[in-house]
């Protein structure tokens, strides 16, 4: 437990180091950057919805990470975040086979449902 709270620490130093730097940057420099951190918290936020399959706490925290350079509160999640998308990683590495056996049918399964939706109802944008 202590040895996550100093590796949560160490990455939010960095995270405090980097803004330093960051704010020596041009103005326009920091407003494409926010607009770059706000457009990855909200794929990131998408893809953490229960019907979209994707990687989207992970994404939520880059994007509080690159969002933290510029404003406090996006620092406050990312350290809520990182404490999260730790314990996610931890139950994973604790699956059994059986539960990471079903994890890859259920996401197998999902994945066909998507690509049978998409054939049937021809969803336009997809590349069916």
């Amino acid at each position: 437990m202590a040895e996550e709270a100093a590796g949560r620490r160490r990455m939010i130093d960095r995270v405090r180091h980097r803004r330093e730097q960051h704010k020596r940057r041009s103005r326009a420099y920091r407003i494409a950057f926010g607009i770059a951190g706000f457009v990855v918290l909200l794929g990131g936020i998408v893809l953490s919805l229960p019907f979209v399959p994707g990687p989207g706490l992970v994404l939520v925290a880059v994007g509080l990470g690159m969002l933290a350079l510029e404003f406090a509160w996006a620092e406050r999640l990312l350290e809520r975040i990182i404490g999260r998308v730790e314990q996610a990683s931890e139950r994973a590495a604790r699956a059994t086979p059986a539960q990471k056996g079903l994890m890859a049918v259920a996401l197998a399964v999902g994945v066909a449902a998507l690509v049978a939706v998409a054939l049937l109802w021809d969803v336009p944008g997809l590349p069916i």
